[in-house]
């Protein structure tokens, strides 16, 4: 009972016959421990007849009683505390080899476990307990997680947290990470040419949206890099470009990163319009931002949150308003609430209702937030300290 499934299933694939015999006797644990019991109870129960027939010839009813509290101390010390630590201790070395004994003994007793797994499985059955499909050791999220963070040295860190971003995918959705509408970069037909030109050679990005007065009129995806040679010509105009253009693809912002990741495949797809439940653009992400989730940061972004947090002490910091609540609790190892907001500043006017500011407080959790700077209807700079917890007990 004390051998590691996964181990020994890996031992089975593998061709081990005695990995192979343990696992049909542990998909039937019911079975097993009735085997084990009659054989172990068959042993103790003649042990102690012996033993008092023993010990009453050579001593009457005193010596049976001696006989019968040395058995008690021998069974205890060599037949289960011993034994069974040491089995306990080395799962391997005890169980494995013990399936070739279990195994034959199983068989041989068959109608004796029959009857009485169908005795107890029949009490269980009277209280509710159903003792089919038994599965001791199935996994879900968080013991995997759990699995992960006990690696210690055998898997990198690095990697552990690799595995640990996959693992996190369905509970994360396409609104957590995506660029915010505000911040998304497009290209305005309605601006001077001259100044779109401008724009496609200074880009830092590879993808923009194009638009006529603002993003909610978005036209299509360009590829910048398909402008490439019409740019040397300079035979780029507007018909070239819209020409270029891919038909925008719009992704509602509840959807888990776990199926938008599929459907970036399915699709062919590297980018995407985040939307509302009313179909207004809210910002974008790209299938960059999806795999920096499993494997962290591939480019140094020009928002880095390191340049937005300040450490003024051990426990006081300076926030930016615009800094995302998930990345503030990864890297601070802090626990700000992420369900109502995405951003500090989000999370502190849905908390207060209003607009706060310089100098006011609140109170959020185990932190206490201070406005320092808010201007133009947004919080600028925000100090965040961490509030001694109290010890219990």
């Amino acid at each position: 009972m004390s051998l590691n499934r996964y181990r020994l299933r890996h031992l089975a694939k593998n061709g081990s016959r005695k990995a192979k015999l343990t696992e049909r006797l542990l998909k039937r644990p019911d079975r097993l421990i009735g085997i084990i019991l009659i054989g172990n109870n068959v042993v103790n129960v003649g042990a102690t007849m012996l033993t008092t027939v023993i010990g009453f010839r050579l001593g009457g009813e005193l010596g049976a009683a001696a006989a019968g509290g040395l058995l008690i101390i021998a069974v205890l010390v060599f037949a289960e505390v011993t034994p069974k630590t040491l089995a306990a201790l080395h799962p391997e070395k005890i169980g494995l080899p013990s399936a070739y004994v279990y195994y034959p003994l199983l068989r041989v007793l068959w109608p004796a476990v029959s009857v009485l797994n169908f005795l107890t499985n029949g009490l269980l059955r009277l209280f509710g307990i159903k003792t089919s499909n038994i599965n001791l050791h199935k996994l879900g999220r968080d013991e995997l997680r759990t699995i992960v963070h006990d690696f210690g040295g055998e898997v990198s860190k690095r990697h552990q947290q690799m595995m640990l971003g996959v693992l996190d995918l369905d509970s994360v959705t396409v609104e957590d990470i995506m660029i915010p509408r505000s911040d998304v970069e497009g290209i305005d037909l309605d601006d001077d040419w001259n100044l779109i030109v401008e724009q496609i050679q200074n880009s830092q990005h590879t993808w923009l949206p194009v638009f006529t007065d603002d993003i909610d009129h978005v036209v299509g995806m360009l590829h910048l890099r398909k402008l490439i040679r019409d740019l040397n010509a300079n035979t780029l105009d507007k018909d070239t470009l819209l020409k270029q253009c891919q038909e925008p693809y719009f992704i509602p912002e509840v959807t888990p990163l776990n199926k938008q990741l599929m459907e970036f495949q399915k699709n062919h797809r590297r980018i995407g319009l985040v939307v509302d439940e009313y179909g207004d653009i809210q910002g974008l992400v790209t299938l960059e931002d999806l795999l920096e989730e499993i494997v962290g940061e591939f480019t140094q972004s020009s928002l880095n949150l390191q340049d937005m947090v300040v450490a003024e002490n051990t426990k006081s910091y300076l926030v930016q308003g615009s800094a995302n609540l998930r990345e503030l609790n990864k890297s601070q190892k802090w626990e700000l609430p992420t369900e109502e907001a995405k951003t500090l500043n989000g999370l502190i006017l849905e908390k207060l209702g209003s607009f706060p500011s310089k100098g006011d407080r609140i109170e959020i959790d185990n932190y206490d937030l201070e406005i320092v700077h808010a201007r133009a209807n947004t919080i600028r700079t925000v100090r965040v300290k961490e509030k001694i917890k109290p010890v219990e007990g």
